[in-house]
């Protein structure tokens, strides 16, 4: 498309433009290259590997047990399908917990072998030092707050975060934590939408949120969310803007149909012999019936 041709790079200082403008983020989740190329090209200001392709595109039924390898796949993937948007990956579980060796040892790995650009990783203020490890090693972290998958038997389950003034501080002082450690932006997931305000208020970073209200510098949103795509579970703070399933139970069952009725594929979708070779063939291989066809005709 023409208009894709007149974009420029995201980088950091663009983010950092836009929260002085005032000008609202966009930040997608996504896990495959089609939708990184139909993003990209509309102006996606950052698509972010997610954990979650793991449940949508493999079944898992959480974040936890996503592995790093399908996490790379789907890496290499939005890599292929994006030029502009910043190209960020979602750690996953237990690939920077253990120790600064390990955490910048993972992150090198999304850089060079998906040509990631920066990294988002969940926790809180005691998973700083590992953080600051990997921004140190000259790869840009985006810290993510609030709920956050991975700690989800910790925080009781998926509970909104924030909403005493005791839990709120705590998520402040993790934001400022993060921010200290090097992080260019930080993500409150599902906190009070007072959490996120105040951070974008005072933090010299953006601050996006997911199902953290919209008075943050922008707005992250998981791109199978937009199209209903996770049946079994629709988050309160998402957005239904298409529902794909009826669509594809529509299409799956007429296919099935034309199928079994040997209506598809009919003759537009059909390559057939010339007449000639048609009846050389069948000579050859003494396909009588065919013979038998052919003189009918």
């Amino acid at each position: 498309m023409a208009e894709a041709a007149k974009r420029k790079k995201v980088t950091i200082n663009t983010l950092m433009a836009k929260k002085r403008r005032g000008e609202p983020i966009t930040q997608l989740a996504a896990y495959d290259y089609r939708t990184a190329v139909v993003s990209d090209r509309l102006g996606m200001d950052i698509l972010c590997v997610s954990d979650t392709g793991g449940m949508i595109l493999f079944g898992h039924q959480s974040t936890v047990s996503v592995s790093f390898e399908e996490v790379m796949m789907m890496s290499k993937a939005i890599d292929r399908g994006s030029k502009y948007g910043m190209r960020m990956v979602d750690m996953p579980y237990w690939s920077f917990h253990v120790s600064k060796e390990q955490a910048i040892e993972n992150a090198g790995r999304f850089v060079h072998e998906a040509n990631a650009e920066v990294m988002k990783c969940e926790g809180n203020r005691h998973h700083a030092p590992n953080i600051e490890a990997i921004v140190q090693a000259g790869i840009p972290v985006q810290g993510h707050i609030g709920i956050t998958p991975m700690r989800m038997p910790q925080l009781g389950g998926f509970i909104a975060q924030g909403k005493t003034a005791r839990r709120a501080k705590e998520l402040i002082d993790d934001a400022k934590a993060m921010v200290d450690a090097g992080c260019f932006s930080i993500l409150c997931e599902v906190t009070t939408s007072e959490v996120a305000e105040y951070l974008a208020e005072i933090l010299p970073v953006p601050v996006i949120s997911l199902g953290a209200g919209c008075r943050a510098d922008g707005v992250h949103i998981i791109s199978s969310d937009l199209f209903h795509l996770w049946e079994e579970h629709v988050p309160k703070h998402s957005r239904i803007y298409t529902d794909l399933i009826p669509i594809m139970e529509d299409v799956i069952t007429r296919y099935m149909k034309d199928v079994v009725d040997r209506d598809y594929p009919g003759p537009k979708e059909t390559i057939n012999m010339q007449p000639d070779e048609l009846e050389a063939f069948a000579r050859d291989m003494k396909w009588e019936r065919k013979l038998e066809e052919i003189k009918a005709a």
